[in-house]
């Protein structure tokens, strides 16, 4: 009976679906993630009267046909990139985006990866890097007797150094933007990697044209929203339930077939 494995696509779809919901709940308090929505699309169609056959030499024909479905698939789990919450933390090395853009991170293998999480810290020769000891780019240095370190809402880093009496330039933080940010590929540590679909890399300073503002003491939360969330959870639970229950009664049918054959 085509109704069990119709049934079954459903539960399977469902079963995606509450893994999407389940990593964005899971993802709740990490800084600079982006939520996941699953998107589903009908399957193949079986024609047992297709639309628009001729029904007789005259040239009448079928108004509206008989189609059965066979079932639904996910389509997409895109990423929604929309901006998070901005929370104070102040903690001098913490930066926020606010607006578009992603932070540059250098990878051991020379690759570039891109961020929004801006939770950073100095490794052993001053560096800004990430939490995994990955370079910030352009990759700057703070001196280790900088004390007052500023990062203004243009990206420009600026300290006072022994004792000095001006602040001194280090460098300026760049940010990236694509085309479709949602082609970007997640590859865990809060890290993206651009796609053929992403688009390439344009690089700016913030606050250009087409870019977000720093916040120095921010960081950018998960753009999760709880009770979306559980809403989108008990409609998925709901939903897995009735096609559950289509299986049972396609077995009862089957069931009752099999009895009168006997």
């Amino acid at each position: 009976m085509q109704a069990l494995y119709i049934a079954s696509t459903g539960m399977m779809a469902q079963e995606l679906n509450v893994e999407v919901i389940s990593n964005n709940i899971a993802n709740m308090r990490t800084a600079g993630f982006k939520k996941q929505r699953a998107q589903f699309q009908d399957l193949l169609y079986q024609n047992l009267r297709r639309v628009g056959a001729e029904t007789s030499e005259q040239g009448t024909i079928v108004p509206s046909g008989v189609q059965v479905g066979s079932g639904v698939m996910t389509a997409a789990t895109p990423r929604i990139m929309s901006q998070g919450s901005i929370q104070p933390t102040d903690k001098d090395l913490d930066i926020a985006v606010s607006g578009d853009g992603f932070f540059q991170i250098q990878m051991p293998d020379g690759s570039t990866a891109y961020t929004r999480a801006g939770t950073f810290e100095r490794d052993a020769t001053g560096t800004l890097v990430t939490a995994d000891g990955f370079t910030v780019a352009p990759g700057i240095t703070i001196p280790e007797n900088a004390t007052d370190i500023t990062i203004a809402s243009d990206g420009s880093v600026q300290a006072f150094v022994g004792n000095g009496s001006t602040p001194q330039q280090l460098g300026t933080i760049e940010l990236a933007r694509f085309a479709n940010q949602s082609g970007l590929q997640a590859v865990g540590d809060n890290l993206f990697l651009e796609t053929p679909s992403s688009g390439n890399p344009l690089t700016g300073n913030p606050g250009d044209e087409g870019y977000g503002t720093l916040r120095q003491g921010y960081i950018e939360v998960a753009n999760v929203n709880s009770v979306t969330e559980i809403s989108d959870l008990i409609a998925a639970q709901r939903a897995y339930e009735m096609n559950a229950r289509v299986v049972s009664a396609a077995d009862e049918m089957l069931s009752n077939t099999s009895q009168m054959m006997r």
